[in-house]
């Protein structure tokens, strides 16, 4: 558990997992063989012989006034065709309560988009039925996301927005919001497009500090050197590295906290420019 403080808000990172290895079928490019001479990675973000290190967490921005839970993860007990995802049953809401937040204190859910790994503790199997795992909550949802996957396979993965997305629909929890919408004073998104078509990112600003949360804007920090390398899962490519390189230069000019959604240990850290049309990650 990792505990970042930005001005007045606190913000907590709570694992779902964290593991070596088994990446490829996210970003394919990036082989032991072409990740190795990225030193800077080293140890945090990939081991000696190359595999790189990723995680699945949620964050939790408490702003004092609120408690906002950014994506939330796979969960529990999902049909899921990755195998390493299919039914799990992992102590989530356990390390949540021990961070110090039971659902029940959650106020605002926010997904940054609508893909597995981002939707899952929306809900939990109770009685053979899905139900909110955030009774209090807010669900927000973006507009441009939720009509994309009202015309697209959602079953890719397996029937993530039936079991994780629909119920919140159907229970009246759902709120659909535009790309740039402010949650509160402090928190705000952002448009980050390519990944999915309502991909957005999270912007936290308290007492002149600021940071960054991704999403699945970058998945892991050798996409930072090498922003061709595409997410086997990005909706349009070209747009996902037009992101990747507007967004990291605007980061790496402003020096806020970058939190990466999917970043292994430490997960937060520095944009750094090569001053070569490349960024590095400095933690």
């Amino acid at each position: 558990m990792n505990v970042w403080q930005v001005g007045n808000v606190k913000v907590t990172r709570v694992v779902e997992v964290e593991a070596i290895g088994g990446t490829r079928f996210i970003l394919p490019d990036a082989t032991p063989e072409n990740v190795k001479s990225m030193e800077w990675m080293k140890p945090h973000f990939m081991t000696e012989e190359g595999k790189l290190i990723m995680s699945i967490h949620a964050l939790v921005v408490d702003t004092g006034d609120h408690r906002i839970i950014v994506d939330t993860c796979v969960g529990n007990d999902k049909d899921r065709k990755v195998p390493s995802w299919d039914n799990l049953q992992t102590s989530f809401l356990k390390d949540l309560e021990t961070a110090g937040y039971l659902p029940e204190m959650i106020d605002t859910v926010l997904c940054t988009h609508l893909h597995v790994d981002h939707v899952g503790w929306n809900t939990m199997l109770k009685d053979g039925k899905w139900i909110p795992t955030f009774p209090n909550a807010n669900y927000l949802f973006g507009k441009t996301e939720w009509e994309h996957w009202q015309n697209e396979d959602q079953d890719h993965y397996g029937p993530v927005i039936e079991d994780s997305v629909q119920p919140i629909v159907d229970g009246g929890l759902a709120r659909f919001i535009d790309v740039d919408y402010k949650i509160c004073d402090e928190v705000s998104l952002v448009s980050t497009p390519g990944h999915t078509p309502g991909h957005v990112s999270v912007k936290i600003s308290s007492e002149g500090e600021e940071a960054f949360i991704t999403g699945d804007s970058i998945h892991h920090p050798c996409q930072m050197s090498r922003l061709d390398w595409a997410c086997a899962a990005d909706h349009d490519p070209e747009e996902a590295k037009k992101t990747r390189e507007e967004m990291l230069a605007d980061l790496a000019d402003r020096e806020p906290l970058v939190i990466g959604t999917h970043f292994a240990t430490p997960t937060a850290g520095k944009v750094r420019s090569d001053g070569k049309g490349a960024f590095w990650f400095e933690v």
